[in-house]
């Protein structure tokens, strides 16, 4: 990207800015704004001590002005926004591994297919997904998602918890049976190799590498002014819960955070809150 930036008709003119422009399109403060920055300027370093560029283009030794610190009221929401609806994820899905069928490793396009279906269909962050357990719980025999992902947050740090799938339903008005507890108990679901720190920015540039990706943020872009990142399935899972009826607090608690930041992060949590109770309000008014 820097070297496509120097060789624009009007390029930067000094490290600052090239700096700024090859980070711009990330939120302030976030780990890829901060891995792209230092990338960069090792990048320039190397240039300047090795390859003879410039003295001027020697970059600063102190990155924090370009990488900004993160808004706590926007951390949560990663700035992204949900699908139009399951059938929009069900058909990105299903041509992930099209979009795949030229690449050297085959296999990588159904890892990363299982793992976005995890995602969708369980609200997990990315990084999550490297963190999933089955526990059986001893009266019902019944087995169950866990998960050991542990968040650091500004009040603490988040626990783990059990995680409840919400299933997608497609246009038909169809449960979408992707079978995923089923298929994890029999080993049959492998995931990316990648280091689980790495999982999100992983999960991002895969995306960014699929033309039906691409195509689809372009005109939910131009059309709606919506913005779908790697976040949207977590997102979407919040979306389907509270118009499924599901109370703001349990879906928080499956999301593995607390009430107070769902309520922040969600706008349509704390409507459908609401109008929920003023319904259940009026009937046993009316009953």
């Amino acid at each position: 990207m820097a070297i496509k930036l120097m060789a624009a008709r009007y390029p930067p003119k000094n490290p600052q800015d090239l700096i700024d422009l090859c980070v711009k399109d990330w939120p302030a403060g976030s780990v890829t704004r901060k891995h792209r920055a230092r990338a960069l300027k090792q990048f320039l370093e190397h240039a300047v001590s090795r390859e003879g560029i410039a003295d001027i283009w020697l970059p600063p030794a102190d990155l924090k002005n370009h990488i900004g610190a993160a808004n706590p009221k926007e951390v949560i929401h990663q700035e992204g926004d949900p699908f139009d609806d399951d059938q929009q994820i069900l058909n990105l899905l299903n041509s992930l591994p099209l979009d795949s069928l030229y690449e050297r490793n085959k296999d990588a396009a159904q890892k990363w297919l299982n793992a976005f279906q995890l995602m969708a269909e369980l609200g997990l962050r990315p990084v999550e997904v490297m963190h999933l357990k089955i526990r059986k719980d001893p009266k019902t025999k019944e087995h169950y998602w866990w998960c050991t992902y542990q968040k650091k947050a500004g009040a603490g740090t988040t626990e783990p918890r059990r995680v409840f799938p919400l299933p997608l339903i497609n246009s038909d008005g169809e449960v979408q049976k992707w079978n995923l507890i089923e298929r994890w108990k029999a080993g049959l679901i492998e995931l990316p190799s990648c280091r689980e720190n790495k999982m999100g920015e992983a999960a991002n540039t895969y995306l960014k590498r699929r033309e039906s990706w691409n195509s689809l943020r372009e005109v939910m872009k131009k059309t709606q002014g919506v913005n779908i990142v790697p976040y949207s399935f977590r997102h979407s899972y919040s979306l389907r819960a509270h118009i499924r009826g599901i109370d703001a607090g349990s879906v928080a608690m499956s999301m593995g955070h607390s009430l107070e930041a769902h309520l922040r992060a969600y706008p349509w949590a704390s409507k459908a809150s609401t109008a929920k109770a003023f319904e259940i309000a009026n009937k046993k008014i009316s009953g």
